[in-house]
């Protein structure tokens, strides 16, 4: 995100977030084997891979308007949302990466659905644009890992106060929000490991 708190310029260009050439992309890229998009976000990361099958991973968007027919190997989300990712989270796999999307992660994050925050401060000043996220809950946060990298971005990692309803299933899987990671932006989600 940037410094002044957005993650996308007025227009949705992310053209302004500096790739660091020290930043591992690849293995964060290994940490998951779900992405969970919103619609605007997935149609940008169709355009970047050509395909869904050269993600490599499962993919979920959250949509009201795609139709799943046009979309085959994608699982569309239209309603229930807290209940179809809190189902996903008891699932065995690797983390889940919430990808894109104030909207969608302030609506995890409000459910309690969102483990992890990891954020990627860029040394820019946009002035306007998509803020990080939209007003909601207040939700303490952990500081675990920060990191600086030469081109001046900082990284900070934090651990999510946990929100659990009474009785609910222990997650397999976390979800993590990251936004704006030195070599790209886009929040994450994460699921536990079996």
């Amino acid at each position: 995100m940037s410094l002044d708190g957005f993650i996308a310029g007025p227009k949705g260009e992310y053209d302004w977030i500096i790739p660091d050439p020290s930043y591992d992309f690849g293995a964060l890229w290994n940490q998951f084997d779900t992405l969970l998009m919103g619609r605007r976000t997935y149609e940008v990361a169709v355009t970047r891979f050509d395909s869904i099958e050269k993600m490599g991973k499962k993919v979920v968007v959250v949509s009201t308007t795609l139709d799943p027919a046009q979309h085959p190997g994608v699982k569309i989300l239209r309603s229930d949302l807290a209940r179809a990712i809190a189902a996903l989270k008891t699932q065995p796999g690797k983390d889940i990466w919430l990808m894109g999307g104030g909207v969608l992660f302030r609506s995890l994050l409000d459910a309690g659905l969102v483990d992890t925050v990891e954020l990627a401060v860029i040394p820019v000043l946009l002035g306007s644009g998509v803020p990080l996220l939209p007003p909601g809950l207040r939700r303490p946060l952990k500081l675990l890992e920060h990191k600086p990298y030469p081109n001046g971005t900082i990284s900070l990692i934090y651990a999510a106060a946990p929100q659990s309803a009474p009785n609910s299933p222990t997650p397999a899987r976390k979800t993590k929000e990251s936004k704006s990671a030195p070599a790209r932006k886009s929040p994450k989600t994460k699921k536990r490991k079996p």
